[in-house]
């Protein structure tokens, strides 16, 4: 007897949203790139068209306006080529081959016999996950050789991760430079997030240079990039105007918190969220989200009990590992375990009780039936192939 395999879907691709999602952003990006293109050199086209057919030109002027034209088209022509072909291309890649990782565990959901392939689909998301916790922890050497021996390069976010620590080693150097203009890159969307990364990198670097004593610099640099932000950040604009008049040595609270080295480790970790929030990535790793599931269905409040613990319980664990991941999580809402029927996958309870063969395997009462219903009331363990009639199992009770 074939066995279909019982996976909830939906369950596992609740996971796999930020998967998903990350090509597709890059995507997008490539695409509002190749529209600024587009924009910029057809309004210097038309403009020039405009101008040629309003104005009387002699033949020369004519011949260099329409060659300008046509050297702006070859022009969008070539960098249109080159964006779709670099990083348009490998966007497209990417999302062929994340599209087909997911498609493929819900063929196994589907197949008579997809125990083997979806154990082999599930190694490779735990390759992923790990790959993901190495890229946060900064171990890019090692998470970049799993990738390479796994063939999963196209499945993890190896670019993007190296250009988010790229930003964070140049903040942590005292540069704001590459972090503006990563803002700058993406401005429309921090717009519509609301973010305030851009406004809080421009005050760091003014308070670098009051630091420095700069002062005619620092006036300077507040008058070009933050009296823009006066509607929205007015007092701590003019916070930031006094701040000129207080040495780094202050110990007048508002400015000293303001020249506090602890800041810069502030900005760098809102950086930090704000790029896993533009590129829907969670801002915890994946395989810890993954645990906390598993923790939490197993812990319970006999765990705690130093009578009752279990030495293959992972929440029961007291080495550090485990166990103290379990200490976040919270008791799971099932008191009692819950017997699943290896048949049908459905819960044995009073509605569908538990039924024994003569050699001690239990699946449910309504498997078996309709098993008995469509073979002339024989019975057959999956497990061990034993046949008997049906009024030979026994009726278990769960207690």
């Amino acid at each position: 007897m074939s066995l279909k395999l019982q996976m909830n879907i939906d369950g596992i691709m609740l996971l796999e949203q930020p998967f998903a999602r990350v090509p597709c952003e890059n995507y997008r990006k490539v695409f509002r790139t190749s529209q600024k293109y587009v924009e910029k050199e057809l309004g210097g086209i038309n403009t020039t068209c405009n101008d040629a057919s309003t104005k009387s030109l002699s033949p020369e002027e004519s011949l260099k306006a329409i060659d300008s034209m046509l050297s702006r088209a070859e022009n969008l022509k070539r960098k249109l080529n080159e964006l779709n072909g670099t990083a348009g291309q490998a966007a497209q890649d990417t999302l062929r081959a994340r599209y087909g990782h997911l498609a493929a565990a819900e063929s196994f959901a589907q197949s008579e016999s997809g125990q083997t392939q979806f154990s082999q689909w599930a190694d490779t998301r735990s390759d992923r996950w790990l790959v993901d916790w190495m890229l946060r922890a900064g171990r890019e050497t090692s998470a970049k050789a799993i990738a390479s021996q796994k063939g999963i390069q196209k499945l993890v976010d190896l670019e993007l991760f190296a250009d988010i620590r790229r930003i964070e080693d140049a903040l942590r150097g005292n540069s704001c430079m590459e972090a503006l203009a990563w803002c700058n890159e993406n401005k429309t969307q921090l717009r519509k997030m609301k973010s305030t990364l851009e406004f809080d990198l421009r005050l760091q670097e003014y308070v670098e240079l009051a630091r420095a004593r700069k002062t005619h610099e620092a006036m300077a640099y507040s008058k070009k990039y933050l009296a823009s932000w006066h509607d929205t950040h007015p007092q701590q604009i003019k916070q930031a105007s006094a701040l000129l008049a207080f040495p780094p040595t202050t110990a007048c609270g508002p400015y000293k918190r303001l020249y506090d080295p602890g800041k810069r480790v502030a900005l760098i970790e809102s950086f930090r969220v704000t790029a896993y929030t533009l590129h829907c990535i969670p801002t915890e790793p994946l395989l810890h989200l993954a645990l906390y599931s598993g923790l939490a269905s197993l812990k319970l409040p006999a765990c705690k009990e130093h009578s009752t613990k279990n030495v293959d319980c992972p929440v029961c664990d007291t080495s550090g590992g485990l166990g103290a991941l379990a200490d976040e999580v919270p008791f799971s809402h099932h008191v009692n375990s819950t017997i699943v029927c290896k048949i049908s996958g459905k819960i044995m309870n009073e509605d569908n009780a538990p039924m024994a063969f003569p050699n001690g395997y239990v699946y449910s009462r309504l498997a078996l039936e309709d098993m008995a219903m469509k073979n002339n009331g024989l019975v057959t363990c999956p497990r061990t192939k034993t046949t008997c009639e049906f009024k030979e199992l026994r009726k278990l009770y769960i207690s």
